[in-house]
């Protein structure tokens, strides 16, 4: 393995160039146009009317300091949250990474904000249960004209793990998140560096 180490440039120099794109949003910049090239292969509209908002609590490792971290009462996780809003497609369209303890609702009110601003022919966002409440209400008085919130329940009759319409598309995109080793726990010390790879 110490021969293959060779063939990678040094750390140093890495870093300067991922901080650099990091500081000068260059990152989302490409994220944003490999989504557009994509949407357009298949087919869609450029810009997306319809997406699905979701948060995911993953484990922060020991470099993460104790002023962006919290404790998930709910999963039992001592760590990060991850709030995304993504596309019919499962594309990612905006993400807001706070301390695990911040509710879903909180994060989503700015999350949702982000989203309208930087998508404007988006109209519609579905959620599940966990968003009813003042979201719903944050969403008719600020953002009624802009977008609906609409609320995919499961039906009480419905019995262990039923794929819910719509709901699913945030949940593959979670899914894909894990598989990458790097992904399934938090290593970044700052929030900016979160956001950016």
């Amino acid at each position: 393995m110490a021969g293959h180490a060779c063939h990678f440039p040094p750390r140093d120099r890495v870093y300067a160039f991922f901080r650099r794109w990091r500081n000068h949003d260059l990152v989302r910049e490409f994220h944003d146009r490999l989504r557009l090239l994509v949407r357009e292969r298949a087919g869609r509209d450029s810009e997306p009317g319809a997406g699905a908002i979701d948060s995911q609590s993953v484990k922060a490792d020991a470099v993460v300091g104790s002023d962006s971290r919290g404790f998930d009462g709910g999963k039992l996780i001592n760590g990060r949250k991850r709030h995304v809003v993504v596309d019919t497609l499962g594309l990612l369209l905006a993400v807001v990474v706070t301390a695990a303890d911040v509710g879903d609702r909180a994060a989503a009110s700015v999350l949702l904000t982000q989203v309208t601003a930087a998508h404007h022919l988006l109209a519609l966002v579905w959620a599940d249960g966990g968003y009813t409440g003042s979201l719903v209400e944050y969403c008719l008085a600020a953002l009624a004209l802009v977008l609906v919130l609409a609320i995919v329940k499961r039906s009480d009759d419905m019995c262990g793990f039923v794929v819910l319409p719509k709901r699913w598309i945030v949940e593959r995109f979670f899914a894909h998140l894990t598989r990458s080793r790097r992904l399934v726990r938090n290593f970044e010390r700052s929030i900016a560096s979160v956001h950016a790879p």
